[in-house]
């Protein structure tokens, strides 16, 4: 095994949030794809800077919604009208606006579920152990630090190139990151 497949990328440490939204542009401009940014706090353009990714997560939402409504309508035709139909007041089996109710409820039931465990599921967590952990410094990126990490599956990735790269950024150290 050689020593880019033994390793998960690159780490370089920043210390302005300004710096790393600049560094993150020039890597993107420079080819590399598969990198993260890791920081205290949101930073304004970052997600920008590092190539936004579309978002599954509203159509997820949308069809969680539409399945609780569904469920909810279908659920209640099949017991007033198929299984155990009851006339009351003259109302037709199918009095649809007295299902609105449950209906409503079950929509937004199956979307608040499908936003939970879509959210969980499309970031993967829950997360235990990533390789970034293993960099000294990086407990520093939940209080003042700002890292940037191109992973070794980026098809530009190579290991002297890239590292050279990243030095030429003025970084405060770059990290080799070991894998999981």
């Amino acid at each position: 095994m050689s020593a880019q497949e033994s390793l998960y990328g690159l780490m370089a440490e920043f210390d302005r949030p300004e710096r790393l939204v600049e560094v993150s542009r020039l890597a993107r401009e420079q080819g590399y794809r598969t990198m993260d940014a890791y920081s205290p706090f949101p930073v304004e353009g970052l997600d920008k800077a590092l190539g936004e990714r579309k978002d599954r997560l509203p159509l997820l939402v949308l069809l969680g919604g539409i399945g609780g409504g569904l469920t909810g309508f279908v659920m209640q035709y099949f017991a007033n009208v198929i299984q155990y139909p009851l006339m009351i007041g003259g109302r037709p089996y199918n009095s649809w606006p007295s299902f609105i109710p449950i209906t409503f409820e079950l929509t937004i039931l199956g979307a608040a579920l499908v936003a939970v465990l879509g959210m969980l599921a499309l970031n993967g967590l829950p997360t235990p152990y990533h390789p970034v952990f293993s960099v000294p410094r990086f407990e520093l990126a939940s209080r003042q630090a700002f890292f940037l990490c191109i992973e070794s599956r980026d098809p530009k990735f190579n290991l002297a190139k890239t590292k050279q790269f990243l030095e030429s950024l003025k970084p405060i150290d770059v990290y080799e990151v070991a894998p999981w």
